[in-house]
């Protein structure tokens, strides 16, 4: 109990934000988020807790580390998801903290003795699953258009609020939205796709007429979605589910440019477009020519576990049962990766100019005895056929 720590001894301490929405909810307790009421920054710092807020007093606990804020209001000053001056004081209440925040069941707060303080209706909300937002206030800060559609793909059995809808397009319209960073953007966007239903955050950024704003040359169609969630089925990781996010998309390179991508995520976007139509092209009896091209396009043998894990992306796309599938291939991979590129590198020693050739000859060649010898299946699994029947992936 916060009662019994001397550091908190006779503070007005409350859990506030998404730790008492997800216990009211029944979820497990992620991080906790402390509001102090009526103290000032010189009573904390007295107490042994450290600042570390840059725009507003923010401690950690001199022994948990967690963060205690003091409660605040806040006024718009600017354009964009900084352009706020905050105010912190004794006298800001709870009710006055509370009603900065962006959703009814994110302002809700806990005391130590359990006792709930929910001024605007949040537990109503939680218990009829609506996201509603808090007042006006909402509209001035355009990052919670992108918190909105990531807690859609969280939970994903709650609707949003007529109001709250009509609210974001009216920032979408009033240009609030932006004023967003990419880095920001990409942080929202990136946690999102990492839930289990990533659609309907795309959705709800298309139905507040954000997306276009914030991922300007993302095509999003319904089978897009299908695509991504499935991905997250299939435990996907990021770089592929936002390699299928893009794949109807004409110019990845320019989207994961605008939205600053980590490398392997514009990497794995801009080849698997490349790789499905190549794997389309091949069919299911592909030759040691095509099986060495591919791999060439994807720079396979420098980096096996990226194709493996575009093989996974693709799967969601072509006709072919995943595991079998690419089982086939990493052996096709195998067997080229057997080839001594040392070897043949000291064989031509006094014409370097011909190592690359002589060493991708011999990976063909080497593919060509594997396949006619397997019948262009791995030994271990020369009895499935990947291809028959077009299985479903999902």
């Amino acid at each position: 109990m916060a009662a019994a720590d001397p550091a908190l001894d006779g503070l007005d301490v409350y859990v506030v934000g998404g730790a008492v929405r997800d216990a009211l909810l029944g979820l497990p307790a992620g991080d906790q988020d402390w509001v102090v009421v009526g103290a000032t920054p010189e009573q904390l710092s007295d107490r042994g807790f450290l600042p570390v807020g840059g725009d507003f007093p923010v401690f950690l606990h001199p022994v948990t580390r967690e963060e205690y804020a003091l409660a605040r209001t806040e006024r718009k000053s600017g354009r964009g998801y900084k352009g706020f001056t905050f105010h912190t004081g004794p006298e800001v209440t709870l009710e006055d903290d509370l009603g900065r925040r962006d959703l009814t069941v994110n302002a809700i707060a806990r005391h130590a003795d359990g006792r709930l303080v929910d001024p605007y209706g949040g537990q109503r909300d939680l218990a009829d699953r609506i996201f509603r937002h808090v007042g006006p206030a909402f509209s001035e800060d355009p990052v919670r258009v992108l918190r909105l559609a990531r807690f859609a793909a969280r939970f994903t059995d709650f609707s949003i609020a007529p109001e709250t809808l009509a609210l974001c397009r009216h920032m979408v319209d009033d240009g609030e939205v932006d004023a967003l960073v990419p880095e920001r953007v990409w942080k929202e966007v990136s946690r999102g796709l990492m839930l289990d239903r990533p659609s309907r955050m795309l959705d709800v950024l298309a139905d507040t007429h954000a997306l276009p704003r914030v991922a300007p040359g993302l095509v999003w169609t319904p089978r897009v979605a299908d695509l991504i969630d499935r991905a997250a089925q299939n435990g996907l990781p990021l770089a592929g589910r936002y390699a299928l996010l893009c794949i109807e998309s004409a110019d990845t390179a320019a989207l994961a440019k605008r939205l600053r991508t980590p490398t392997e995520c514009a990497d794995q976007a801009r080849l698997l477009q490349s790789m499905v139509k190549t794997l389309e092209s091949i069919g299911e009896t592909p030759s040691a020519e095509q099986v060495i091209s591919l791999f060439e396009l994807t720079d396979a043998l420098r980096k096996p576990d990226r194709l493996s894990q575009l093989l996974d992306s693709a799967a969601l796309i072509l006709p072919v049962e995943r595991d079998a599938w690419r089982t086939r291939w990493m052996a096709w991979l195998d067997v080229a990766r057997t080839v001594d590129a040392g070897a043949i590198a000291a064989q031509h020693a006094r014409t370097p100019a011909l190592i690359k050739d002589a060493v991708r000859t011999a990976r063909r060649d080497a593919l060509e005895r594997h396949l006619a010898q397997h019948g262009g299946q791995p030994q271990q699994q020369q009895n499935e056929h990947p291809l028959d029947g077009h299985k479903d992936n999902a």
